[in-house]
Protein backbone atom coordinates (compact mmCIF):
# COMPACT_ATOMS: atom_id res chain seq x y z
CA UNK A 1 0.00 0.00 0.00
CA UNK A 2 0.91 3.17 -0.63
CA UNK A 3 2.71 5.35 1.77
CA UNK A 4 0.40 8.32 1.44
CA UNK A 5 -2.38 6.04 2.13
CA UNK A 6 -1.32 5.18 5.92
CA UNK A 7 -3.17 8.22 7.52
CA UNK A 8 -3.34 6.16 10.94
CA UNK A 9 -0.04 5.52 12.78
CA UNK A 10 -0.31 1.93 15.25
CA UNK A 11 -0.20 4.38 18.22
CA UNK A 12 -2.89 6.12 16.94
CA UNK A 13 -5.38 2.99 16.37
CA UNK A 14 -4.20 1.68 20.15
CA UNK A 15 -5.05 4.89 21.57
CA UNK A 16 -8.36 4.90 19.74
CA UNK A 17 -9.25 1.20 20.91
CA UNK A 18 -8.26 2.69 24.43
CA UNK A 19 -10.07 5.40 24.44
CA UNK A 20 -13.50 3.49 23.31
CA UNK A 21 -12.78 0.53 26.12
CA UNK A 22 -13.06 3.63 28.99
CA UNK A 23 -15.66 5.54 27.50
CA UNK A 24 -17.92 2.15 26.80
CA UNK A 25 -17.44 -0.09 29.21
CA UNK A 26 -17.54 2.99 32.28
CA UNK A 27 -20.38 4.54 30.48
CA UNK A 28 -22.06 1.58 30.16
CA UNK A 29 -20.78 0.51 33.97
CA UNK A 30 -21.84 3.58 35.50
CA UNK A 31 -25.12 3.73 33.32
CA UNK A 32 -26.54 -0.07 35.08
CA UNK A 33 -25.60 1.26 38.31
CA UNK A 34 -27.91 4.50 37.77
CA UNK A 35 -30.43 2.40 36.72
CA UNK A 36 -30.00 -0.15 39.24
CA UNK A 37 -30.77 3.30 41.71
CA UNK A 38 -33.90 3.67 39.93
CA UNK A 39 -31.93 6.19 37.60
CA UNK A 40 -31.65 6.94 33.55
CA UNK A 41 -29.00 5.42 32.10
CA UNK A 42 -27.93 8.92 30.85
CA UNK A 43 -26.91 10.25 33.77
CA UNK A 44 -24.16 7.40 34.01
CA UNK A 45 -23.13 8.36 30.52
CA UNK A 46 -22.43 11.39 31.14
CA UNK A 47 -20.93 10.97 34.65
CA UNK A 48 -18.38 9.31 32.36
CA UNK A 49 -17.18 12.07 30.55
CA UNK A 50 -17.42 14.45 33.58
CA UNK A 51 -15.04 11.87 35.28
CA UNK A 52 -12.67 10.95 32.27
CA UNK A 53 -12.38 15.04 31.06
CA UNK A 54 -11.15 17.89 32.54
CA UNK A 55 -13.88 18.42 34.99
CA UNK A 56 -12.44 15.44 37.60
CA UNK A 57 -9.66 14.01 35.78
CA UNK A 58 -8.41 16.85 33.92
CA UNK A 59 -7.68 18.94 37.62
CA UNK A 60 -6.60 15.62 39.65
CA UNK A 61 -4.25 13.89 36.86
CA UNK A 62 -3.89 16.36 34.17
CA UNK A 63 -0.90 14.59 32.59
CA UNK A 64 -2.90 11.44 32.52
CA UNK A 65 -5.71 13.01 31.07
CA UNK A 66 -3.66 14.81 28.31
CA UNK A 67 -1.72 11.18 27.02
CA UNK A 68 -5.52 9.02 27.27
CA UNK A 69 -7.15 11.92 25.08
CA UNK A 70 -4.75 14.20 23.54
CA UNK A 71 -5.51 17.15 21.85
CA UNK A 72 -4.39 15.84 18.31
CA UNK A 73 -6.46 16.42 15.89
CA UNK A 74 -6.15 13.30 13.57
CA UNK A 75 -7.01 10.95 17.51
CA UNK A 76 -10.11 13.89 18.13
CA UNK A 77 -11.48 13.03 14.65
CA UNK A 78 -11.87 8.93 15.17
CA UNK A 79 -13.63 9.29 18.72
CA UNK A 80 -15.65 12.14 17.31
CA UNK A 81 -16.93 10.41 14.30
CA UNK A 82 -18.08 7.32 16.16
CA UNK A 83 -20.10 9.80 18.94
CA UNK A 84 -21.05 11.77 16.07
CA UNK A 85 -22.36 8.53 14.19
CA UNK A 86 -23.86 7.60 17.87
CA UNK A 87 -25.97 10.56 17.66
CA UNK A 88 -27.40 10.56 14.23
CA UNK A 89 -28.45 6.82 15.05
CA UNK A 90 -30.22 8.19 18.44
CA UNK A 91 -32.24 10.71 16.39
CA UNK A 92 -32.93 7.91 14.58
CA UNK A 93 -33.94 5.30 17.22
CA UNK A 94 -35.99 8.20 18.58
CA UNK A 95 -37.46 8.67 15.47
CA UNK A 96 -38.62 5.25 15.84
CA UNK A 97 -40.80 5.25 19.20
CA UNK A 98 -42.90 8.02 17.22
CA UNK A 99 -45.98 6.30 15.15
CA UNK A 100 -47.72 8.95 13.34
CA UNK A 101 -50.71 6.69 12.78
CA UNK A 102 -51.54 6.01 16.52
CA UNK A 103 -51.10 9.81 17.12
CA UNK A 104 -53.45 10.98 14.10
CA UNK A 105 -55.98 8.22 15.63
CA UNK A 106 -55.36 10.11 18.98
CA UNK A 107 -55.53 13.53 17.45
CA UNK A 108 -58.49 15.54 18.93
CA UNK A 109 -57.46 15.25 22.98
CA UNK A 110 -53.23 14.50 21.86
CA UNK A 111 -53.18 18.19 20.09
CA UNK A 112 -54.64 19.58 22.26
CA UNK A 113 -51.93 18.78 25.11
CA UNK A 114 -49.50 19.01 22.41
CA UNK A 115 -50.08 22.30 21.17
CA UNK A 116 -50.34 23.41 24.72
CA UNK A 117 -47.55 21.83 25.64
CA UNK A 118 -45.36 23.90 22.55
CA UNK A 119 -47.16 27.23 23.38
CA UNK A 120 -47.05 27.94 26.69
CA UNK A 121 -43.54 26.39 27.58
CA UNK A 122 -42.14 28.34 24.42
CA UNK A 123 -43.92 31.98 25.99
CA UNK A 124 -42.47 30.75 29.46
CA UNK A 125 -39.29 30.68 28.58
CA UNK A 126 -38.56 33.28 25.97
CA UNK A 127 -39.04 36.15 27.85
CA UNK A 128 -36.32 35.43 30.50
CA UNK A 129 -34.37 34.31 27.66
CA UNK A 130 -34.55 37.48 25.79
CA UNK A 131 -32.94 39.63 29.38
CA UNK A 132 -30.01 37.15 30.08
CA UNK A 133 -27.01 39.69 29.91
CA UNK A 134 -24.83 40.02 27.12
CA UNK A 135 -21.93 37.56 28.61
CA UNK A 136 -24.46 34.71 27.73
CA UNK A 137 -24.95 35.09 24.58
CA UNK A 138 -22.09 33.78 21.94
CA UNK A 139 -23.73 36.47 19.65
CA UNK A 140 -25.31 39.48 21.14
CA UNK A 141 -26.63 40.92 17.90
CA UNK A 142 -28.25 37.41 17.20
CA UNK A 143 -30.54 38.25 20.71
CA UNK A 144 -33.66 37.28 19.25
CA UNK A 145 -33.05 34.40 17.92
CA UNK A 146 -31.09 32.74 20.74
CA UNK A 147 -33.79 33.59 23.05
CA UNK A 148 -36.41 31.69 20.21
CA UNK A 149 -33.80 28.71 20.76
CA UNK A 150 -34.10 28.72 24.48
CA UNK A 151 -37.63 28.69 24.02
CA UNK A 152 -37.60 25.94 21.61
CA UNK A 153 -35.34 23.48 23.91
CA UNK A 154 -37.31 24.56 26.95
CA UNK A 155 -40.43 23.01 24.71
CA UNK A 156 -38.56 19.59 23.50
CA UNK A 157 -39.65 16.04 25.70
CA UNK A 158 -37.90 13.24 25.72
CA UNK A 159 -40.18 10.82 24.34
CA UNK A 160 -37.99 7.65 24.98
CA UNK A 161 -37.78 8.39 28.60
CA UNK A 162 -40.76 8.87 28.53
CA UNK A 163 -41.30 5.79 27.13
CA UNK A 164 -39.17 3.83 29.20
CA UNK A 165 -40.39 5.19 32.34
CA UNK A 166 -44.39 4.31 31.35
CA UNK A 167 -43.05 0.93 30.69
CA UNK A 168 -41.57 0.82 33.77
CA UNK A 169 -44.62 1.66 35.65
CA UNK A 170 -47.05 -0.57 34.09
CA UNK A 171 -48.74 2.52 31.80
CA UNK A 172 -47.48 2.02 28.40
CA UNK A 173 -49.95 -0.16 27.35
CA UNK A 174 -52.73 1.88 28.76
CA UNK A 175 -55.11 4.63 27.14
CA UNK A 176 -53.35 7.09 29.21
CA UNK A 177 -49.92 5.89 27.94
CA UNK A 178 -51.12 5.97 24.56
CA UNK A 179 -52.39 9.35 24.89
CA UNK A 180 -49.24 10.63 26.54
CA UNK A 181 -47.38 9.06 23.56
CA UNK A 182 -49.71 10.38 20.51
CA UNK A 183 -48.87 13.68 22.95
CA UNK A 184 -45.37 13.23 22.87
CA UNK A 185 -45.49 12.33 19.08
CA UNK A 186 -46.61 15.71 17.70
CA UNK A 187 -44.94 17.61 20.37
CA UNK A 188 -41.48 16.13 18.98
CA UNK A 189 -42.27 16.45 15.53
CA UNK A 190 -42.94 20.43 15.47
CA UNK A 191 -40.27 20.80 18.35
CA UNK A 192 -37.64 19.56 16.26
CA UNK A 193 -39.01 21.30 12.58
CA UNK A 194 -39.18 24.59 14.66
CA UNK A 195 -35.49 23.92 15.90
CA UNK A 196 -34.23 23.20 12.60
CA UNK A 197 -35.38 26.39 11.18
CA UNK A 198 -34.27 28.47 14.50
CA UNK A 199 -30.74 27.14 13.66
CA UNK A 200 -30.91 27.73 9.77
CA UNK A 201 -31.93 31.48 10.95
CA UNK A 202 -28.77 31.47 12.77
CA UNK A 203 -26.62 30.20 10.45
CA UNK A 204 -28.07 32.05 7.44
CA UNK A 205 -28.15 35.40 9.11
CA UNK A 206 -26.35 37.27 6.53
CA UNK A 207 -28.85 35.53 3.82
CA UNK A 208 -32.15 37.07 2.55
CA UNK A 209 -35.57 36.85 3.57
CA UNK A 210 -36.45 35.20 0.28
CA UNK A 211 -33.53 32.55 1.00
CA UNK A 212 -34.86 31.99 4.13
CA UNK A 213 -38.53 31.26 3.20
CA UNK A 214 -37.76 29.19 0.91
CA UNK A 215 -35.30 26.93 2.97
CA UNK A 216 -38.61 27.04 5.70
CA UNK A 217 -40.92 26.08 2.79
CA UNK A 218 -38.31 23.65 1.25
CA UNK A 219 -38.43 21.85 4.97
CA UNK A 220 -41.85 21.81 5.86
CA UNK A 221 -43.05 20.31 2.21
CA UNK A 222 -40.12 17.75 2.75
CA UNK A 223 -41.52 16.64 6.12
CA UNK A 224 -45.06 16.49 5.03
CA UNK A 225 -43.69 14.29 1.96
CA UNK A 226 -42.28 11.95 4.48
CA UNK A 227 -45.32 11.54 6.80
CA UNK A 228 -47.98 11.23 4.13
CA UNK A 229 -46.00 9.38 1.36
CA UNK A 230 -42.81 8.54 2.71
CA UNK A 231 -44.15 6.46 5.41
CA UNK A 232 -45.85 4.10 3.36
CA UNK A 233 -42.86 4.15 1.16
CA UNK A 234 -40.64 2.40 3.76
CA UNK A 235 -43.23 0.46 4.93
CA UNK A 236 -43.88 -0.99 1.62
CA UNK A 237 -39.82 -1.62 1.42
CA UNK A 238 -39.72 -3.20 4.98
CA UNK A 239 -42.07 -5.54 3.95
CA UNK A 240 -41.09 -6.35 0.86
CA UNK A 241 -37.33 -7.38 2.30
CA UNK A 242 -39.47 -9.39 5.20
CA UNK A 243 -41.63 -11.28 2.16
CA UNK A 244 -39.12 -11.68 -0.74
CA UNK A 245 -36.22 -11.94 1.12
CA UNK A 246 -36.98 -13.74 4.90
CA UNK A 247 -34.94 -10.66 5.99
CA UNK A 248 -33.40 -10.56 9.37
CA UNK A 249 -33.46 -7.78 11.57
CA UNK A 250 -30.09 -6.83 10.54
CA UNK A 251 -31.51 -6.40 6.76
CA UNK A 252 -34.24 -4.27 8.19
CA UNK A 253 -31.82 -2.45 10.29
CA UNK A 254 -29.41 -1.71 7.52
CA UNK A 255 -32.69 -0.34 5.03
CA UNK A 256 -33.90 1.58 7.68
CA UNK A 257 -30.43 3.15 8.31
CA UNK A 258 -29.71 3.90 4.26
CA UNK A 259 -33.34 5.63 4.46
CA UNK A 260 -32.24 7.98 7.61
CA UNK A 261 -28.91 8.41 5.52
CA UNK A 262 -30.79 9.33 2.46
CA UNK A 263 -32.76 11.79 4.32
CA UNK A 264 -29.70 13.42 6.48
CA UNK A 265 -28.37 14.16 3.04
CA UNK A 266 -31.79 15.75 2.38
CA UNK A 267 -32.53 17.94 4.58
CA UNK A 268 -28.87 19.28 4.79
CA UNK A 269 -29.03 20.24 1.03
CA UNK A 270 -31.92 21.94 1.88
CA UNK A 271 -30.08 24.16 4.32
CA UNK A 272 -31.11 22.47 7.61
CA UNK A 273 -29.24 19.71 10.22
CA UNK A 274 -28.79 16.28 8.83
CA UNK A 275 -30.32 15.04 12.36
CA UNK A 276 -33.84 16.34 11.68
CA UNK A 277 -33.71 13.96 8.41
CA UNK A 278 -32.44 10.97 10.65
CA UNK A 279 -35.13 11.89 12.75
CA UNK A 280 -38.30 12.10 9.82
CA UNK A 281 -36.76 8.76 8.57
CA UNK A 282 -37.22 6.89 12.19
CA UNK A 283 -41.15 8.65 11.78
CA UNK A 284 -41.32 6.89 8.34
CA UNK A 285 -40.10 3.65 9.13
CA UNK A 286 -41.59 3.50 13.03
CA UNK A 287 -45.31 3.00 11.70
CA UNK A 288 -44.76 0.55 9.45
CA UNK A 289 -46.94 -2.83 10.21
CA UNK A 290 -44.06 -5.24 9.40
CA UNK A 291 -41.63 -3.92 11.47
CA UNK A 292 -42.03 -5.94 14.44
CA UNK A 293 -41.93 -5.14 18.31
CA UNK A 294 -39.00 -7.45 18.12
CA UNK A 295 -36.73 -6.07 15.56
CA UNK A 296 -37.47 -2.34 17.18
CA UNK A 297 -36.36 -3.89 20.34
CA UNK A 298 -33.29 -5.31 18.26
CA UNK A 299 -32.32 -2.11 16.88
CA UNK A 300 -33.14 0.16 19.61
CA UNK A 301 -30.63 -1.93 21.91
CA UNK A 302 -28.07 -1.88 19.32
CA UNK A 303 -28.18 1.69 19.44
CA UNK A 304 -28.50 2.45 23.21
CA UNK A 305 -25.56 -0.23 24.11
CA UNK A 306 -22.75 0.87 22.13
CA UNK A 307 -23.23 4.38 20.18
CA UNK A 308 -24.89 6.60 22.39
CA UNK A 309 -23.37 5.91 25.30
CA UNK A 310 -20.11 6.94 23.78
CA UNK A 311 -21.77 9.79 22.18
CA UNK A 312 -22.82 11.13 25.64
CA UNK A 313 -19.64 9.80 27.42
CA UNK A 314 -17.61 12.26 24.69
CA UNK A 315 -19.22 15.02 25.73
CA UNK A 316 -17.65 15.48 28.87
CA UNK A 317 -14.23 15.72 27.44
CA UNK A 318 -13.78 18.75 25.59
CA UNK A 319 -15.81 20.69 28.59
CA UNK A 320 -15.05 21.38 31.78
CA UNK A 321 -18.67 21.51 33.11
CA UNK A 322 -17.24 23.25 37.14
CA UNK A 323 -15.05 25.87 34.75
CA UNK A 324 -18.61 26.79 32.93
CA UNK A 325 -21.31 25.94 35.82
CA UNK A 326 -22.98 28.83 36.74
CA UNK A 327 -25.80 28.07 39.84
CA UNK A 328 -28.24 30.61 38.73
CA UNK A 329 -28.67 30.10 35.23
CA UNK A 330 -28.68 26.56 35.87
CA UNK A 331 -31.88 27.28 38.48
CA UNK A 332 -33.50 28.79 36.30
CA UNK A 333 -33.44 27.03 32.92
CA UNK A 334 -34.08 24.15 35.15
CA UNK A 335 -37.26 25.86 36.89
CA UNK A 336 -38.59 27.17 33.40
CA UNK A 337 -38.01 24.21 31.52
CA UNK A 338 -39.91 22.03 33.83
CA UNK A 339 -41.94 24.27 34.97
CA UNK A 340 -43.23 24.99 31.50
CA UNK A 341 -43.36 21.72 30.28
CA UNK A 342 -45.38 20.74 32.88
CA UNK A 343 -47.96 24.02 32.74
CA UNK A 344 -48.56 23.56 29.27
CA UNK A 345 -49.45 19.97 29.09
CA UNK A 346 -51.41 20.07 31.96
CA UNK A 347 -53.19 23.07 30.63
CA UNK A 348 -53.90 21.06 27.41
CA UNK A 349 -55.09 18.16 29.53
CA UNK A 350 -57.78 20.67 30.96
CA UNK A 351 -59.08 20.97 27.88
CA UNK A 352 -60.15 17.33 27.38
CA UNK A 353 -61.97 14.75 29.54
CA UNK A 354 -59.04 13.56 31.83
CA UNK A 355 -59.96 13.39 35.80
CA UNK A 356 -57.81 15.20 38.17
CA UNK A 357 -55.17 12.36 38.33
CA UNK A 358 -54.74 11.34 35.47
CA UNK A 359 -53.86 15.42 34.18
CA UNK A 360 -51.29 15.10 36.50
CA UNK A 361 -49.81 12.52 34.91
CA UNK A 362 -49.98 13.61 31.67
CA UNK A 363 -48.34 16.79 32.62
CA UNK A 364 -45.24 15.17 34.27
CA UNK A 365 -44.77 12.85 31.65
CA UNK A 366 -44.03 15.93 29.42
CA UNK A 367 -41.57 17.00 31.89
CA UNK A 368 -38.19 15.58 31.11
CA UNK A 369 -35.86 17.04 28.40
CA UNK A 370 -33.61 14.34 28.56
CA UNK A 371 -31.16 13.58 25.65
CA UNK A 372 -33.29 15.58 23.28
CA UNK A 373 -32.72 18.72 25.16
CA UNK A 374 -29.13 17.93 25.16
CA UNK A 375 -28.76 17.48 21.69
CA UNK A 376 -30.64 20.02 20.68
CA UNK A 377 -27.99 22.01 22.90
CA UNK A 378 -25.08 20.66 21.64
CA UNK A 379 -26.13 21.27 17.64
CA UNK A 380 -26.51 24.72 19.12
CA UNK A 381 -23.33 24.91 20.50
CA UNK A 382 -21.26 23.85 17.83
CA UNK A 383 -22.93 26.29 14.94
CA UNK A 384 -22.06 28.94 17.79
CA UNK A 385 -25.45 29.99 18.96
CA UNK A 386 -24.99 29.82 22.45
CA UNK A 387 -21.81 29.85 25.17
CA UNK A 388 -20.27 27.23 27.29
CA UNK A 389 -22.05 28.23 30.27
CA UNK A 390 -25.79 28.43 28.72
CA UNK A 391 -24.94 24.55 27.69
CA UNK A 392 -23.72 23.36 30.78
CA UNK A 393 -27.37 24.82 32.24
CA UNK A 394 -29.48 23.11 29.40
CA UNK A 395 -27.53 19.67 30.25
CA UNK A 396 -28.11 20.10 34.04
CA UNK A 397 -31.41 21.02 33.48
CA UNK A 398 -32.35 17.68 31.41
CA UNK A 399 -30.21 15.39 33.78
CA UNK A 400 -32.39 17.23 37.19
CA UNK A 401 -35.66 16.82 34.54
CA UNK A 402 -34.92 13.37 33.68
CA UNK A 403 -33.45 12.19 37.53
CA UNK A 404 -37.18 13.78 38.21
CA UNK A 405 -39.71 11.95 35.85
CA UNK A 406 -39.74 8.50 37.66
CA UNK A 407 -40.27 8.95 40.78
CA UNK A 408 -42.78 11.91 40.36
CA UNK A 409 -44.58 9.92 37.67
CA UNK A 410 -44.91 6.67 40.76
CA UNK A 411 -45.99 9.18 42.96
CA UNK A 412 -49.00 10.49 40.96
CA UNK A 413 -49.78 6.75 40.42
CA UNK A 414 -49.79 6.93 44.56
CA UNK A 415 -51.81 9.10 45.30
CA UNK A 416 -54.39 7.75 43.09
CA UNK A 417 -55.02 4.69 45.79
CA UNK A 418 -55.69 0.52 45.00
CA UNK A 419 -58.04 -1.32 43.84
CA UNK A 420 -58.55 -4.60 44.54
CA UNK A 421 -58.81 -6.17 40.64
CA UNK A 422 -59.35 -10.01 42.15
CA UNK A 423 -63.21 -8.50 43.08
CA UNK A 424 -63.24 -7.81 39.57
CA UNK A 425 -61.88 -11.09 37.98
CA UNK A 426 -65.05 -13.06 36.43
CA UNK A 427 -64.37 -16.42 38.02
CA UNK A 428 -66.95 -18.40 35.88
CA UNK A 429 -65.28 -16.71 32.27
CA UNK A 430 -62.26 -17.91 32.44
CA UNK A 431 -60.66 -19.70 29.63
CA UNK A 432 -57.65 -22.31 30.51
CA UNK A 433 -58.00 -24.08 27.24
CA UNK A 434 -58.20 -21.26 24.66
CA UNK A 435 -58.32 -22.86 21.41
CA UNK A 436 -57.22 -19.75 19.14
CA UNK A 437 -54.27 -19.55 16.84
CA UNK A 438 -53.97 -15.80 16.49
CA UNK A 439 -54.78 -13.27 18.53
CA UNK A 440 -57.87 -11.99 17.12
CA UNK A 441 -59.39 -15.60 17.56
CA UNK A 442 -58.16 -15.67 21.09
CA UNK A 443 -59.88 -11.84 21.61
CA UNK A 444 -63.44 -13.56 20.18
CA UNK A 445 -62.89 -16.23 22.91
CA UNK A 446 -62.62 -14.43 25.41
CA UNK A 447 -65.00 -11.48 24.66
CA UNK A 448 -67.67 -14.33 24.34
CA UNK A 449 -67.26 -15.58 27.73
CA UNK A 450 -67.21 -11.95 29.28
CA UNK A 451 -70.73 -11.38 27.00
CA UNK A 452 -72.59 -14.31 29.04
CA UNK A 453 -71.44 -12.57 32.48
CA UNK A 454 -74.78 -10.39 33.72
CA UNK A 455 -74.78 -6.93 32.86
CA UNK A 456 -72.44 -6.98 29.94
CA UNK A 457 -72.50 -5.96 26.13
CA UNK A 458 -72.94 -9.04 23.73
CA UNK A 459 -69.69 -10.78 22.28
CA UNK A 460 -69.82 -9.02 19.20
CA UNK A 461 -70.00 -5.48 20.37
CA UNK A 462 -67.38 -6.44 23.00
CA UNK A 463 -64.94 -8.01 19.98
CA UNK A 464 -65.19 -5.12 17.90
CA UNK A 465 -64.39 -2.84 20.79
CA UNK A 466 -61.18 -4.48 21.74
CA UNK A 467 -59.90 -5.31 18.26
CA UNK A 468 -60.37 -1.81 17.73
CA UNK A 469 -58.39 -0.97 20.68
CA UNK A 470 -55.71 -3.69 19.78
CA UNK A 471 -55.15 -2.59 16.59
CA UNK A 472 -54.25 0.91 17.60
CA UNK A 473 -51.67 -0.38 19.56
CA UNK A 474 -51.00 -4.09 21.19
CA UNK A 475 -51.01 -5.14 24.21
CA UNK A 476 -48.42 -7.17 24.93
CA UNK A 477 -46.27 -6.64 27.35
CA UNK A 478 -43.48 -9.73 27.10
CA UNK A 479 -42.86 -12.77 29.14
CA UNK A 480 -45.53 -14.72 27.62
CA UNK A 481 -48.63 -11.54 28.98
CA UNK A 482 -50.48 -9.36 27.42
CA UNK A 483 -53.19 -7.40 28.07
CA UNK A 484 -56.09 -6.48 25.82
CA UNK A 485 -58.80 -3.88 27.02
CA UNK A 486 -61.23 -1.67 25.71
CA UNK A 487 -63.33 1.27 27.83
CA UNK A 488 -67.06 0.99 26.55
CA UNK A 489 -69.49 3.16 27.09
CA UNK A 490 -72.69 2.12 28.60
CA UNK A 491 -70.57 -0.13 30.63
CA UNK A 492 -71.87 -0.90 33.96
CA UNK A 493 -69.10 -2.41 35.98
CA UNK A 494 -65.92 -3.54 35.44
CA UNK A 495 -64.98 -6.55 34.53
CA UNK A 496 -61.30 -9.04 34.22
CA UNK A 497 -61.59 -11.85 31.93
CA UNK A 498 -58.29 -14.69 32.15
CA UNK A 499 -57.63 -16.92 28.68
CA UNK A 500 -54.67 -19.52 28.70
CA UNK A 501 -52.71 -20.64 25.68
CA UNK A 502 -50.39 -23.61 26.69
CA UNK A 503 -48.95 -23.50 23.39
CA UNK A 504 -48.44 -19.54 22.59
CA UNK A 505 -50.18 -17.12 20.23
CA UNK A 506 -48.34 -14.42 18.80
CA UNK A 507 -48.86 -11.43 19.96
CA UNK A 508 -46.32 -8.84 18.44
CA UNK A 509 -44.71 -8.84 21.69
CA UNK A 510 -41.37 -6.30 22.52
CA UNK A 511 -39.26 -9.79 23.44
CA UNK A 512 -41.09 -11.54 20.38
CA UNK A 513 -42.17 -14.44 22.67
CA UNK A 514 -45.52 -15.65 22.14
CA UNK A 515 -48.12 -14.99 24.61
CA UNK A 516 -49.88 -17.14 27.06
CA UNK A 517 -51.34 -15.39 29.59
CA UNK A 518 -53.99 -13.28 28.38
CA UNK A 519 -56.03 -10.53 31.19
CA UNK A 520 -58.79 -9.13 28.99
CA UNK A 521 -59.69 -5.98 31.28
CA UNK A 522 -63.33 -4.04 30.32
CA UNK A 523 -64.27 -0.69 32.30
CA UNK A 524 -66.80 2.10 31.53
CA UNK A 525 -65.77 4.99 29.13
CA UNK A 526 -65.42 7.55 32.13
CA UNK A 527 -63.36 5.56 33.78
CA UNK A 528 -59.98 5.72 32.07
CA UNK A 529 -58.55 6.23 35.89
CA UNK A 530 -59.03 2.25 36.58
CA UNK A 531 -57.87 1.05 33.59
CA UNK A 532 -54.26 2.47 34.58
CA UNK A 533 -54.84 0.20 38.24
CA UNK A 534 -56.13 -2.59 36.76
CA UNK A 535 -54.00 -2.96 34.20
CA UNK A 536 -50.62 -1.97 36.68
CA UNK A 537 -52.05 -4.45 39.32
CA UNK A 538 -51.75 -7.23 37.08
CA UNK A 539 -48.39 -6.59 35.46
CA UNK A 540 -47.14 -6.12 39.35
CA UNK A 541 -48.61 -9.54 40.23
CA UNK A 542 -47.72 -11.47 37.60
CA UNK A 543 -43.68 -9.65 37.03
CA UNK A 544 -42.35 -12.72 38.44
CA UNK A 545 -41.22 -16.11 36.60
CA UNK A 546 -42.64 -18.50 39.37
CA UNK A 547 -46.31 -17.39 39.61
CA UNK A 548 -46.63 -17.50 35.75
CA UNK A 549 -45.18 -20.82 35.47
CA UNK A 550 -47.73 -22.15 38.10
CA UNK A 551 -50.78 -20.25 36.64
CA UNK A 552 -49.62 -21.94 33.12
CA UNK A 553 -48.98 -25.27 34.69
CA UNK A 554 -52.36 -25.71 36.95
CA UNK A 555 -54.59 -28.23 35.69
CA UNK A 556 -58.07 -27.48 37.05
CA UNK A 557 -59.68 -24.31 37.58
CA UNK A 558 -59.20 -24.24 41.07
CA UNK A 559 -56.13 -24.94 40.91
CA UNK A 560 -55.76 -21.79 38.66
CA UNK A 561 -57.74 -19.40 40.66
CA UNK A 562 -55.89 -20.54 43.49
CA UNK A 563 -52.84 -18.41 42.03
CA UNK A 564 -54.79 -15.98 40.83
CA UNK A 565 -55.82 -15.02 44.45
CA UNK A 566 -52.58 -15.48 45.49
CA UNK A 567 -51.18 -13.21 43.21
CA UNK A 568 -54.11 -10.78 43.40
CA UNK A 569 -54.77 -10.42 46.69
CA UNK A 570 -52.63 -8.57 48.11
CA UNK A 571 -52.53 -5.81 45.00
CA UNK A 572 -55.14 -3.26 46.94
CA UNK A 573 -52.09 -3.05 49.41
CA UNK A 574 -49.72 -2.13 47.58
CA UNK A 575 -48.75 0.74 45.77
CA UNK A 576 -47.61 1.27 42.38
CA UNK A 577 -43.66 1.73 42.19
CA UNK A 578 -41.17 2.57 39.53
CA UNK A 579 -39.73 -0.56 38.71
CA UNK A 580 -39.22 -3.53 35.56
CA UNK A 581 -42.40 -4.83 34.20
CA UNK A 582 -42.51 -8.52 34.14
CA UNK A 583 -38.77 -10.61 33.69
CA UNK A 584 -38.35 -12.79 31.08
Amino acid sequence: MPEALHYLTEHQVALFLLQLLLLLGLARGLGALCQRLGQPALLGEILTGVLLGPTLLGRVAPGLQARLFPADAVQFALLDAVAYLGLLLLLLSAGLEVDVGVAWRQRGDALKIALSDIVLPMAIAFVPALLLPDRYLAAPEQRLVFALFIATVMTISALPMTVKALHDLDLLKTDLGLLIMSALTINDIIGWAVFTLVLGFATQAGVGLGHILLVVGATVAFAAACIAIGRHAVAAGIAALQKRLAADAGLVLTFVCCVGLLSGLVTHWLGVHALFGLFLAGIMAGGAPALSERTRHVINQMVHAIFVPVFFATLGLQIDFLANFDLRLVALLTVVGIAGRYLGAWVGARLTALSAWDRVTVAIAHTPGGSMEMIMALVALQSGLITLPVFVAIVFSALVSSIALGPWMAWSLRRRGAVNVLDLVARRAMRLDLRAATRWDALAELCEAAAEQEGMPDGDALAAAVRAREETAGTAIGAGLAVPHARLTGLARPLVTFGRSVAGIEWNSPDGLPAHLVFLILTPADDQGLQVQILGALARAFSQEPLRQRLLAAPEPQEAWAVLREALGQQALRPPRAGRGPSA
